[in-house]
């Protein structure tokens, strides 16, 4: 038969034994919350953003796309998020006076620079001449995609200010011309669901002055 002392003592070394156990773990559990929430500080930045003319001050996760800062952040939901993939066009927005798809870029890799959004173009009553002309030539349809049009119509008519060449520019040892054709090909990563493209290429046109 055991010692009668032999088991209490062992009883009560189990649970010394298990409190301890306890304790460190909980210490080690603080710790690494702790170490979390360090961690998560060094995840953020500071950025400043100027959009639609507005220098916005924000804190931000870094792994934050531009997209879902304007949409969540700023509040700014004229930008669509369709694809989130880059294939749609939906979130196209100018940065420095170039277009981008908002979904494929980090709002922190865009620290001091412009952000010109769909609001940023123009307001009830005082539309700018491309949303103007949508309405006119009946550019939308279910108007999901259509923010996204435009800002990549206005970007596409200074490109060819710029002469920027596209894939269809005949001759690049000359100036970029504005064609029909250079306009399909340069809105050709904008996508419509409800098929406008043709309203679309009537309203680029009349903006930049082509003539039928």
């Amino acid at each position: 038969m055991p010692d009668q002392n032999y088991l209490e003592l062992s009883r009560r070394s189990l649970l010394i034994s298990s409190a301890a156990t306890v304790a460190v773990t909980g210490a080690a559990a603080r710790g690494a919350l702790a170490q979390s929430a360090v961690g998560m500080n060094e995840l953020s930045t500071s950025i400043t953003l100027s959009v639609n003319g507005v220098q916005r001050e924000i804190e931000i996760d870094n792994r934050t796309t531009l997209l879902d800062t304007l949409r969540e952040h700023l509040h700014l939901t004229g930008t669509k998020k369709g694809c989130d993939h880059g294939q749609c066009g939906a979130c196209t927005v100018m940065v420095n006076g170039e277009r981008i798809n908002s979904c494929l870029t980090l709002a922190v890799m865009h620290q001091g620079d412009k952000i010109t959004t769909i609001e940023g173009l123009g307001q009830p009553g005082k539309l700018h001449p491309m949303q103007a002309a949508f309405i006119k030539h009946d550019g939308f349809q279910c108007g999901y995609c259509t923010p996204g049009q435009i800002c990549s119509s206005v970007a596409v008519l200074e490109e060819i200010k710029a002469n920027i060449p596209s894939h269809v520019t005949e001759d690049l040892t000359q100036p970029a011309k504005l064609t029909p054709a250079e306009v399909r090909e340069r809105m050709s990563g904008n996508i419509c669901r409800c098929g406008a493209y043709s309203n679309i290429v009537d309203a680029i046109s009349e903006v930049g002055g082509i003539k039928a």
